[in-house]
């Protein structure tokens, strides 16, 4: 596997991991994220004698400008917005269609779940998540909840960046290790 689909799948890892717990995205990790891909696009092109890098700078573009009006309402992060493009950059143009559409699909049935969940929930669990429940499976149930809820420091929404990084999880395993480079 070559270095850029490498560290898409890395970055990807890292990505869902800390939005799914923290709904954040490292910009640490992004940044380390660019000026690796920048530095081996530069050396590709300069040195290795390949061409001009044009797809994956598009890639960036197309990613920025994609989500950019989503942020710009408030409907998305700005990790989100961020996350995408260097996607693109790392990938190329090509494979954000596919990523943004199985992304897209991920995040609307974790909408619907939420919504069905606040529509049922009440009639399955009634209080044993409320703090004043004592019951076996409440008291170790409990202290997860706070903790999620200390990590995320009142951040709600769907983590729509794990759900991108689920879908470029896919897209590099197929091209790169499912044979269908």
């Amino acid at each position: 596997m070559e270095l850029l689909p490498l560290v898409a799948l890395l970055l990807g890892v890292q990505v869902a991991i800390h939005d799914l717990y923290a709904r954040r995205v490292s910009n640490r990790g992004l940044m380390l994220a660019t000026g690796l891909a920048l530095v081996a696009l530069a050396w590709q092109w300069l040195m290795a004698g390949r061409g001009f890098p044009g797809t994956h700078l598009l890639g960036f573009a197309l990613g920025l400008l994609s989500l950019l009006p989503f942020y710009a309402i408030g409907w998305m992060g700005a990790g989100d917005v961020k996350y995408f493009a260097v996607l693109g950059l790392l990938l190329g143009a090509a494979p954000l269609l596919p990523i943004w559409i199985i992304a897209s699909l991920l995040a609307g049935a974790h909408a619907m779940c939420v919504i069905v969940a606040r529509r049922i929930g009440p009639v399955f669990f009634h209080d044993a998540l409320s703090t004043g429940s004592s019951g076996p499976v409440s008291r170790r149930v409990q202290p997860v909840i706070a903790q999620w809820r200390h990590a995320r420091q009142g951040r709600v929404g769907i983590p729509y960046a794990a759900y991108l990084a689920f879908a470029s999880l896919w897209w590099v395993l197929q091209q790169h290790v499912g044979g269908a480079a």
